[in-house]
Parts: structure tokens; sequence; C-alpha cells
């Protein structure tokens, strides 16, 4: 029997709230990206549709031990999410937006291994807000090498 976490609880009203699907194949050629996630995650899905909408050429493969997966990658414990993705080498965790991942496989920063997304922000991408929610405002942070900085920030999918 599964219990529901937290987390897969967050997922799943996320999902009922208003989830914008997008359809799951696409013609699009862009980056790879590789996506870890838990399989009764339904902000996930949202997050690969925001993927997808951006022209990224998204998988993904359903873990069952994601913290291992994510200390694995050197993701720090404060900075870890829902879902943990690979692109061009760089490690993207939760619901960082395209525009982020973008700018990150752009300039190509030294020393910073990945971006995270700390928690699931409301209005993130494959976190809808509710009608009359006012999307949340929040930092994407890169990692790498012991170090953490901010990299861009947003309110909802809107950079600031």
């Amino acid at each position: 029997m599964k219990v529901f976490t937290r987390r897969s609880t967050l997922c799943l009203g996320a999902a009922a709230v208003g989830l914008t699907i997008v359809p799951a194949f696409s013609f699009e050629s862009g980056p790879e990206v590789m996506v870890w996630k838990d399989p009764y995650c339904g902000c996930c899905d949202g997050w690969m549709a925001h993927l997808r909408a951006n022209g990224f050429s998204v998988q993904s493969a359903d873990v069952q031990d994601m913290e291992t997966l994510k200390s694995e990658r050197g993701i720090p414990p404060e900075l870890r999410s829902c879902h943990t993705a690979q692109v061009q080498g760089y490690v993207v965790e939760g619901h960082v937006p395209a525009a982020a991942i973008n700018r990150l496989l752009e300039t190509k920063p030294a020393n910073v291994s990945g971006l995270a997304v700390a928690g699931m922000p409301l209005g993130s991408p494959g976190m809808s807000a509710p009608e009359g929610y006012p999307p949340d405002h929040y930092d994407v942070i890169s990692f790498g090498n012991g170090q953490q900085s901010v990299f861009m920030r947003f309110a909802g999918e809107q950079q600031l």
C-alpha cells in the first residue's frame, strides 16, 4: 500500500487545481532533458509539459528512492524538491523555469553544477496557482563546488 507523503499530496493537489496538460509527444529538437520523478507526482508532469512547450525534448523515468538519486547528483538537501533532471551535464532540481535553463545553457557559468528551485512555489511551472491566488516570488539557485547563489528571480513563470 502506498503511503502518500506531503510532497506527493501537494503534487496531486496541484494537478487537481488546474494543471494545464500539453500532449506528451513533441516535435522539438531542442536540448534533451532526462527527468527522474516520483510515480505519483502530477506536478512533475506539468513541469515536463512546460519544458516541451519551450522546445525541450523530454524523457522521464519513475523512481522510488528519489533521495538517493538526489544525493548521488550532489543536490544540497536544502535545495531539494520533487523531481530531478539532467540537461547537457547540468542538474536541474524542482520547478526551474525553462528561461533559467536556457540562460544556464547559454552562459555555462564556471563552478555551477546545476540549478534548483527549493520546494514547490505556487505558480512556478507545473504548480499552477488557483484562480484568484497570486503566484509566489521565488529564486532559482545555482549550486556547485559547495557554493550557492541566486541565478534568477521569478514570480510564477515571469522573470523579475
